[in-house]
């Protein structure tokens, strides 16, 4: 299957979901393991992961250390993913807004483990744009904010964020001090604040990203939050500071961006309706952790590949190998079952999600718990496994371990995800 006839066809995820999950309860059916069912639910799904792997090997591999090293974002190699590429720059975007249309969950955690397993650095910028944005103003905007504003950002011509954390809130979402005022004259609202870690801030060092969706307060209830447009060039729209130096994720640009006194069209530039932000946040927020958890399963069988290898051609003490050895057998066997476990809770939650809804929050919190913990531990594992050479760039997995710190703070800490699942779990009752 080409590209464009992947990026031709519509898959309605809510119409498949009985089929997704009979195929996993019955993969008989297509002569395939039961986790290869569960991971590759349909042929296109396969499909993806297939066009997804050879383009990783053959582009995002050999990029991926030098980047890193240089605190560089590959943009032309992003831009290949765009819908003159391979069209998974707005994968859940329906085809009448430039998108591919594969809006299913599955295909989200595709492509999220399989771009992690070389660099997730790229990937997270990947995740910004096609997730924070692209797919949360396909889910949340409106018809005509979606033909204007899509279409480019499925291109890849521009490269669009989100803007939630700030300098003194980041869990605490409602914290947030960044606030508008409606202009009666105007007719639009005047949007003034600051906000920190955004992924794909700035893509130079200097200008803003091209577009953004930022929540700002715009009433006196705690909740009264709004979602807008903001785009490069705005007046008062600036860089505060490119964020350098970063323990992991170096090859995805962070800023902070400053907002002063601009000026956002009321009939243009507001997505859904005034003081329901908090709509748009919870459904997007549950599949953002969905694919932070898949980048956690690339991580981990990356790590996974790479201490294998190193083992079976590493001699010591008289043996050929590492793997006579009791202590390595542990390292390299739990890394495998900790990965394929968590491999496990993802798809099995993915087949079933609907895209257009949310109150997911409890399994949603829980892949990004699991996942983000998981692929650190097998990173660890993998640097101890290879010992000094696990240790320095050029084996990989020491990048994998700096990489994998972020999932446990970034998209939620792992104490945020230990705050929303114990309520839940309280109300839930029993497992009978």
């Amino acid at each position: 299957m080409t590209p464009m006839t992947l990026a031709s066809r519509t898959f309605v995820h809510r119409a498949a979901t009985t089929k997704y999950l009979s195929r996993c309860l019955f993969p008989c059916r297509r002569n395939l393991s039961s986790c290869s069912a569960l991971f590759n639910p349909t042929e296109e799904h396969e499909a993806l992961r297939s066009m997804l792997r050879t383009f990783v090997e053959r582009e995002v591999e050999p990029q991926a250390h030098e980047h890193n090293k240089t605190e560089t974002f590959n943009l032309p190699l992003f831009q290949k993913l765009g819908t003159s590429g391979l069209g998974f720059l707005g994968l859940t975007v329906p085809e009448e807004y430039n998108g591919t249309g594969f809006i299913d969950a599955t295909a989200v955690a595709i492509a999220h483990e399989e771009m992690s397993y070389s660099d997730p650095g790229f990937c997270l910028s990947y995740l910004a744009h096609s997730i924070l944005f692209v797919h949360n103003l396909a889910i949340n905007g409106s018809h005509e904010q979606k033909l204007r504003f899509l279409p480019d950002a499925c291109e890849g011509s521009k490269i669009g964020g989100m803007g939630m954390s700030e300098p003194n809130a980041g869990t605490d979402v409602l914290g947030m001090k960044s606030a508008a005022v409606y202009d009666d004259e105007k007719k639009g609202w005047i949007l003034n604040g600051t906000k920190m870690w955004i992924t794909n801030g700035t893509i130079t060092g200097e200008e803003t990203g091209d577009i953004f969706l930022v929540y700002a307060r715009t009433g006196p209830k705690k909740g009264d939050v709004t979602q807008f447009i903001v785009e490069g060039g705005m007046e008062g729209f600036s860089v505060g500071q490119k964020i350098n130096d970063k323990l992991g994720m170096r090859a995805s640009p962070t800023a902070e961006l400053v907002f002063e006194n601009v000026f956002l069209p009321e009939g243009t530039h507001v997505v859904g309706e005034v003081n329901g932000g908090m709509l748009c946040m919870m459904r997007n927020l549950e599949i953002e952790r969905v694919a932070l958890a898949a980048m956690g399963i690339g991580i981990a069988r990356r790590c996974v590949d790479e201490m294998k290898a190193y083992a079976g051609e590493r001699g010591a003490f008289g043996h050929t190998n590492l793997y006579s050895f009791g202590q390595i057998q542990r390292h390299v066997a739990e890394s495998y079952t900790d990965y394929m476990a968590g491999k496990c809770y993802v798809y099995g939650l993915t087949n079933g999600l609907d895209l257009e809804t949310h109150g997911n929050g409890l399994d949603s919190d829980g892949v990004k718990l699991y996942g983000a913990q998981m692929s650190k531990n097998v990173a660890d594992r993998a640097i101890q496994v290879m010992g000094g050479y696990g240790y320095v760039g050029e084996y990989t997995v020491e990048r994998l371990w700096r990489d994998a710190k972020l999932l446990e703070i970034g998209g939620g800490t792992n104490e945020s995800h230990h705050k929303n699942m114990a309520p839940d779990l309280r109300r839930m009752g029993n497992n009978k």
